[in-house]
């Protein structure tokens, strides 16, 4: 397993993490992606350990809480050997202060996390979203307070506009607070905006991107094709509308490249999807999500390898879309405004 240093951190992460959204399966929309109890946690826990992926992610939000539970049980007395991640700043009650990154909520959600989670620290503690409505610095001073009392150890954010993230670090930095040093994005084969201001801002500011979705929510796994119906078993059914969307030309534009290079390696459609995001600009980790053992295993096997340029090639080709304003323009500038891959 392959270890990357996180944005401007001294603290190194595998490449790959465990995603725990299976984990619990409590209400329509988690129960849709699994339900994982704390025995069936453990044995995934055990055979990502075995290969080396020692970093697990988490939310507040996922199943109200219990995903948390249950990780905190399946790394019960081996705290020591993995890394926890987990996020807070949605609802997570119904009062008008249950919700947002205010001084009043996050410093409750930070110490709720830490009870479900059994620990009295979380390696990695990230924003769900950007709360407007809360001043920066507030946000920012919050989370030094945490750092500060031993509660956190690095501070990320996920699904942040470029500008959002900027922000943050030029108050950071004028302040002396602590500096985001992840950001967990959406980044697939399928959804690749992530490389039109995001990217080059993490390349600037040494913030790594934690890949959430790889698979772009599910529609890459092999078992989707042109003109046939979804499978039986596939969460799509109740929760596409929820998730990225994409456009069906693309997806299957992207699903035939796909194709093509997994017969050339012999290597299944998730592994292929998941190794090129792992050759990307600023990615230093891709979040891996496993109903069983079977999906684990596999998405496993998306390292230790590598494509070739030829393959990467068609696979960029396949998955290029038109830019949105500004980013088309500035790709006529790249003599001094050079694209970030």
């Amino acid at each position: 397993m392959e270890n990357r240093q996180l944005g401007g951190s001294g603290l190194k992460v595998p490449v790959l993490s465990l995603g725990t959204g299976t984990f619990g399966g409590s209400g329509e929309f988690f129960g849709a992606w699994g339900n994982t109890g704390a025995e069936g946690a453990r044995r995934l826990i055990d055979i990502c350990l075995d290969a080396g992926l020692n970093m697990f992610d988490s939310a507040d939000v996922y199943s109200a809480g219990l995903a948390e539970r249950t990780l905190g049980q399946a790394i019960a007395g081996r705290r020591d050997k993995v890394i926890v991640s987990t996020k807070g700043t949605f609802r997570m009650g119904s009062g008008p202060n249950d919700l947002g990154s205010s001084r009043h909520h996050l410093g409750r959600a930070i110490d709720a996390s830490l009870r479900r989670l059994g620990t009295d620290y979380i390696d990695l503690y990230q924003l769900h979203g950007f709360d407007a409505l809360t001043p920066v610095d507030e946000v920012l001073r919050t989370l030094d307070d945490a750092v500060r009392a031993g509660k956190i150890r690095y501070v990320g954010v996920s699904n942040f506009s470029g500008w959002h993230l900027m922000k943050s670090l030029a108050v950071s930095d004028r302040y002396g607070l602590p500096r985001y040093v992840a950001h967990q994005a959406y980044y697939s084969l399928v959804g690749r905006d992530y490389e039109w201001e995001l990217m080059p801002l993490a390349l600037d500011q040494k913030v790594s991107a934690v890949v959430w979705s790889p698979l772009g929510w599910g529609r890459l796994t092999g078992k989707l094709r042109r003109g046939a119906a979804l499978p039986a078993v596939s969460r799509l059914h109740k929760t596409s509308a929820d998730g990225p969307p994409v456009p069906d030309e693309l997806l299957f534009r992207v699903v035939d490249a796909l194709d093509v290079v997994a017969r050339e390696t012999g290597r299944s459609v998730p592994q292929i999807a998941i190794n090129w995001l792992l050759g990307r600009p600023t990615v230093a980790n891709v979040i891996i999500g496993a109903r069983d053992e079977a999906q684990l295993r596999d998405n496993l096997g998306a390292i230790g390898w590598s494509l070739s340029p030829e393959q990467i090639k068609r696979l960029d080709e396949a998955s290029t879309t038109t830019l949105a304003y500004p980013y088309w323009h500035q790709r006529g500038f790249a003599e001094r405004n050079p694209p970030p891959v």
